[in-house]
């Protein structure tokens, strides 16, 4: 019990939510399968061990042996911020007190006992008050005889056989072990101080009256849990996103916004107090991000304090004096407890003339909010399931009704996780390819994820019969794939109140977890890196020509942020391949290639689809190019870029069925890299917008957090990329003499404007600086003799990505407008020839030189710059 109630009293500002039992009756043993945090204390009987216990969720379980001095945590459970340094000041307190850590205690010799102080003058002050005793004279005088002789024989002694001086000792003992439990809670409540000293900046005041609050309650965050952990050191991270998840911390905040109707909490009241403090001696640190660990200060002032107190005193105690009544009436036999005066106990209050000497006791809040009627008080309940008499009742029907409380506990939380999951995921599902703005992390949705396991875990564990390994979940799913044909009735294996076996309460669990179908987590994909995942992909022709796929010997090669899968070969006469390999983790890119056989095998590709067969999550690849010698740009091989399709999107729509579904074909026009209509069409304030744009999507990318940010490759080369935005810049303009010509590449562009300066700086007539020239026609030469067939979109594209790596990017812009050639293939009105236009969008490249671009491998293979 003593466990227990320090547990929770180191726990401050926070309060404990849950089931609170510091001692479990054998006849309740059944509490220990409630499916909800809770805190119990189990007394050990004839050695038993731990593993005797047949718990159900066991894994989510932490055991304290009170005996044997040690903690048994669960495998996840994540460190304390600090920790080492934490236990550190821990143990100098202990020591100060003179005890081991570990629950050892030194062998110091005590310090002498003081001279009576307290207890000596019992005797004392009822010998001086002759006026007001009830002894007589002689009875007094033998009292003064006895503590004369009691004090030459030095005994002093008391009832009970013990010595004044064993009293004194046994005083200064308790004051001891006083002194060492507030300097224990000072150290904790000063970790917490720490970490959560600025959590009122991260409250949300949503509502601005009371009724609306209780009314939307559910549905409306409380905290910003997302910005107050972008504020936290890197390694406090892990602790503090489950700890903002737990039930103390939500009612705490709870607590803080009702306030603003209501009485404040008492302990969030000595809180925030003691914030005000900190921030009036600016011991708050100004960024918690670089926060360093910091001693518990106040330790002295806190004992003193508590001295004090101990020295005011809270009542005054009156001597003893003889009772206002006729003679006689207080005779009494010895041995016998006297008959009590009636007329003296119906005096009333008002009477008695020592009540002024009463210190009025502050009042004690039982409820988490005064001024508030039943039913508001109803509503604001901090989930509490069951109030805690019920709870021990050990009677057939209390049990009954206690597990049914617990059933529709785990509906209701089962409910509001999955709706909270919802809110926070839905509308992000944009920001994975890097645009726009983050909201959530992928810390964040481990949190989330990691809720929702938990409560998996306790479902499941509810009413199990027999505990069949750490995790009531996993025992279940491996039970199943074992007897899958002949698998043995639940009823078997739960008792009859399992949550499992409510037939209606199960339907409605399940519905609220496949409504989760709607949105995608990546945590999955991102935590488990060593796992084997089998990867489906679909190549997917432009059908709405009728051109018929020729390929030959196709393969692809898919690239994510933890790895790439290798070349992996397609099987004659198919368009699909499904192969198995280390998790890629969040799929980037895409290479996509045949061999060269002739100018019959070609194909005009509309997308790739890559789904991941274990999440669900299904990426597409558009291409809306041809793939093969003689048509295009003759490319043989692409890079493409992905994107995370939508659960439910048009594109998601039957998946999957073993034939790649119709996806609508992109406009060839839409194309990069290429002179078409497109680029006519696009006015001169449009390209240089959407240029402006693209070099601050790559800017905002650098400025978020490392969790935050999405794929550079996507905003590099993707729609919307800075490769597409600078195509756009170069081709408008460009003269075209005839109406029916091959396309015209950028490429070709360069390549004539590298051949020129190699010409000129032969015959010496080059006028530009020879070392950005030299650079250029390196660049050029080094990615045309790459062995591999890219094309020419896929040499711009790895020029322009090479330039923004190696800072060169604005300097060869410079000479691509300089060039001679570009008066002649460029009208007047082009942009490349407009020197303005050039320069500001110079300055503007020039602003990613200070962030570090690294290249994704399938970018840059073959190519040695």
């Amino acid at each position: 019990m003593t466990v227990a109630e320090g547990i929770t009293t180191l726990l401050f500002p926070f309060q404990w939510q849950h089931i609170y039992l510091p001692l479990l009756p054998a006849p309740l043993h059944h509490l220990l399968d409630a499916p909800v945090p809770f805190l119990m204390g189990i007394q050990r009987r004839d050695g038993a061990q731990r593993s005797t216990l047949e718990l159900s969720n066991e894994s989510n379980l932490c055991f304290v042996d009170i005996d044997n001095h040690r903690v048994d945590p669960p495998e996840d459970l994540p460190l304390f911020p600090d920790q080492l340094e934490l236990i550190q000041e821990v143990n100098e307190v202990l020591l100060r007190f003179g005890l081991q850590p570990y629950g050892g205690s030194t062998t110091t010799k005590p310090a002498p006992a003081a001279p009576p102080c307290l207890s000596s003058l019992v005797l004392e002050d009822l010998m001086e008050d002759r006026r007001n005793g009830n002894l007589g004279g002689e009875e007094l005088a033998v009292l003064e005889r006895l503590q004369a002789l009691a004090r030459r024989c030095g005994g002093g002694g008391m009832a009970g056989g013990k010595t004044l001086g064993r009293a004194f000792e046994e005083e200064e003992e308790e004051l001891k072990a006083a002194k060492m439990n507030v300097q224990l809670r000072e150290v904790f409540a000063g970790r917490f101080t720490s970490m959560f000293g600025r959590y009122e900046e991260f409250v949300i005041h949503s509502a601005s009256d009371l009724e609306s609050w209780l009314g939307n309650r559910e549905g409306t965050s409380n905290f910003d849990k997302g910005s107050f952990l972008s504020a936290q050191p890197t390694t406090h991270l892990h602790f503090l996103s489950r700890f903002l998840e737990t039930a103390m911390f939500s009612s705490f905040v709870d607590s803080k916004v009702l306030s603003r109707w209501a009485d404040q909490e008492p302990l969030q009241r000595v809180f925030d107090r003691r914030l005000e403090r900190e921030r009036l001696y600016n011991t708050l640190e100004d960024d918690p991000g670089n926060r360093l660990y910091r001693k518990c200060t106040v330790l002295h002032e806190s004992v003193q304090a508590m001295e004090r107190r101990l020295l005011k005193a809270d009542h005054t105690a009156i001597h003893p004096h003889l009772l206002d009544m006729r003679i006689g009436q207080g005779r009494h036999q010895q041995g016998c407890f006297p008959r009590l005066q009636a007329d003296v106990l119906a005096q009333g209050h008002h009477t008695n003339k020592w009540s002024s000497r009463y210190i009025p006791k502050r009042p004690v809040t039982t409820e988490t909010t005064s001024g508030l009627d039943n039913d508001q008080r109803e509503k604001f309940s901090p989930g509490r399931i069951l109030c805690q008499s019920k709870l021990l009742d050990p009677s057939p029907s209390a049990v009954t009704q206690t597990q049914r409380g617990f059933v529709e506990g785990l509906l209701r939380e089962c409910r509001v996780k999955t709706r909270h999951m919802l809110m926070e995921r839905m509308g992000k599902e944009s920001v994975e390819l890097g645009q726009g703005e983050a909201n959530i992390t992928g810390l964040q949705e481990n949190r989330l994820i990691h809720s929702l396991c938990d409560l998996l875990e306790r479902t499941w564990g509810h009413g199990l019969q027999l505990k069949q390994g750490r995790s009531a979940l996993w025992s279940h799913l491996l039970h199943y794939q074992a007897n899958e044909e002949k698998m043995e009735s639940p009823s078997n294996l739960y008792k009859p109140y399992a949550f499992l076996l409510c037939e209606e309460e199960r339907e409605q669990f399940l519905f609220h977890l496949l409504s989760l179908n709607t949105v995608d987590y990546l945590c999955f994909t991102r935590k488990f890196t060593s796992i084997s995942i089998p990867y489906r992909v679909v190549i997917t022709p432009m059908k709405k020509l009728s051109i018929a796929m020729t390929m030959s010997n196709p393969w692809v090669c898919v690239s994510g942020e933890l790895g790439d899968s290798g070349v992996r070969q397609i099987p004659k006469n198919t368009q699909e391949i499904i192969f198995q390999c280390q998790n890629l983790g969040r799929l980037s890119t895409l290479q996509l290639g045949q061999e060269n056989s002739g100018l019959l095998a070609k194909c005009l590709v509309d997308c790739v689809i890559v789904h991941n067969e274990i999440t669900g999550h299904t990426y597409r690849f558009p291409c809306g190019r041809w793939l093969g010698k003689g048509v295009g740009d003759g490319s043989l091989e692409r890079v493409l870029i992905g994107q995370l399709v939508s659960p439910g999107g048009e594109e998601d729509s039957g998946r999957w069925t073993g034939t790649p579904p119709e996806q609508g074909s992109p406009p060839q026009s839409g194309r990069t890299g290429s002179l078409g209509s497109l680029s006519r069409k696009l006015s001169s304030a449009q390209v240089q917008e959407d240029t402006r744009e693209a070099v601050n999507n790559l800017v905002k990318h650098f400025h978020k957090a490392e969790q935050e940010r999405g794929n550079l490759t996507a905003l590099l080369c993707g729609e919307g990329g800075l490769v597409r935005s600078l195509e756009q810049f170069l081709l408008h303009g460009f003269k075209s003499s005839r109406l029916f010509q091959r396309s015209v590449f950028i490429w070709d562009f360069v390549e004539k404007v590298v051949v020129s300066m190699e010409t000129a700086d032969q015959m010496g007539d080059l006028r530009e600086s020879t070392e950005l020239c030299d650079s250029l026609c390196h660049y050029a030469n080094a990615i045309n003799a790459s062995p591999r067939n890219i094309g020419k979109e896929g040499k711009f594209q790895l020029l322009v990505c090479l330039g923004v790596r190696d800072r060169l990017l604005p300097q060869w812009l410079h000479l691509l407008a300089e060039c001679h050639l570009t008066a002649v293939q460029y009208e007047k009105s082009a942009l490349v020839r407009d020197r303005a236009a050039v320069h500001t969008l110079s300055r503007v490249l020039h602003t990613l030189h200070e962030f570090p671009i690294a290249l994704e491998t399938a970018l840059v293979k073959g190519v040695d710059l």
